[in-house]
């Protein structure tokens, strides 16, 4: 193990019966200070592997590892982590100060002593004021909080997030994504955080971990993860793509070119020691693509028809559909979008094939 990694999941495997295996062979290193995200559909392993860091389900097989101390055998109260739910779990009899106060005083901690590390949690926070309010008279936010600074309080060496603002608004939830990364980056903890919402894993974190099936698809930087997809899985389910199938028909020094489905268009990829007949899918994001009334050289160039324009706020999102049938989704920003004079007339999307993202099947 590396002086950077300080947490260590060694070929984890869960399996919860003979048939359903949820983990399967999983290797992972979480640097120390950092703000990790598993991200994954429902079913993926996600929230799994977050309660074997936990402590809370028993791995089939594999070690957990943290600050080099092998935990895999210790109960959920012995090792130095702690978990936030989504549900918040605060105490409804307590107010705001006795719920985070709640694990110094199981640890007999002094009085003077609770009081002061208490308020001090308080203001990280930002409840200043709230110390006498109960659950019941805070907002899902403010309860968040007091849920977050309560398994703070105990200075664990990690802090397990489990979808913890699935339950709130999406503004409110915009704004505890901020407050949480800037927590996190004030106390230095490593956060590992559960989520299966996209924009929420780009917006807070160092790197993510796409699972899918109980095994990772893809870890790396957001930038990494949507700028250059390893997997077809990963382009698809981190933000919006439009994926093209294709097969190489020509093969050249420096490039190949594709032929994309039924279609007769020809599109370039770089040659990275490619065969003749290789399948690809082409990975294009919406915001890369233009329309255009012409087709012109260096750039991807299909044709196409208008099928719709939807309004989303700051952007139009265009559907072109290709000869074969297949759609184009074409997002741009208000007042840049492309203007139809007459929408049954031939059109083309086109893109700098830099931002052609390859797979090869």
């Amino acid at each position: 193990m590396t002086e950077d990694v300080f947490v260590q999941l060694l070929k984890v495997c869960k399996c919860f019966d003979q048939e359903e295996t949820v983990i399967d062979n999983l290797n992972l290193e979480i640097k120390k200070g950092e703000f990790l995200t598993i991200l994954g559909p429902s079913g993926c392993g996600k929230t799994t592997t977050l309660r074997i860091i936990a402590g809370f389900e028993v791995p089939t097989s594999g070690e957990i590892i943290i600050d080099g101390e092998n935990i895999t055998e210790k109960s959920p109260h012995e090792r130095s982590v702690n978990t936030v739910f989504q549900n918040y779990a605060l105490f409804p009899h307590m107010n705001v100060f006795d719920n985070i106060a709640f694990g110094l005083k199981m640890k007999k901690v002094p009085k003077d002593d609770i009081e002061k590390r208490v308020l001090e949690m308080i203001r990280t926070v930002r409840l200043e004021g709230f110390e006498t309010r109960m659950p019941s008279q805070l907002s899902g936010g403010q309860m968040q909080r007091v849920a977050i600074a309560r398994a703070l309080i105990n200075n664990p060496k990690v802090l397990l997030l489990d979808e913890p603002l699935g339950a709130l608004d999406l503004k409110l939830r915009k704004q505890m994504q901020l407050e949480l990364k800037y927590l996190q980056k004030k106390l230095g903890i490593t956060f590992i955080f559960v989520t299966h919402d996209q924009e929420e894993a780009l917006t807070m974190s160092d790197r993510i971990v796409v699972m899918n099936n109980g095994v990772i698809e893809q870890l790396g930087t957001p930038e990494e993860l949507y700028e250059r997809p390893k997997t077809k899985f990963v382009a698809d389910f981190l933000g919006e793509t439009n994926l093209l199938e294709g097969e190489a028909i020509k093969i050249k020094d420096a490039e190949v070119l594709l032929h994309l489905e039924q279609e007769q268009d020809i599109i370039r990829i770089p040659n990275l020691n490619y065969d003749l007949g290789d399948k690809f899918t082409v990975s294009v994001r919406p915001e890369r693509i233009k329309i255009k009334p012409q087709a012109e050289e260096g750039d991807v160039w299909l044709q196409c028809k208008f099928k719709e324009q939807i309004y989303v706020g700051s952007n139009i999102k265009t559907i072109m559909v290709l000869k074969n049938g297949k759609k184009i989704i074409v997002n741009e920003p208000i007042g840049q979008n492309f203007a139809f004079d007459n929408k049954e007339e031939d059109l083309f999307v086109t893109w700098n094939p830099k931002h052609t993202v390859v797979i090869k099947a």
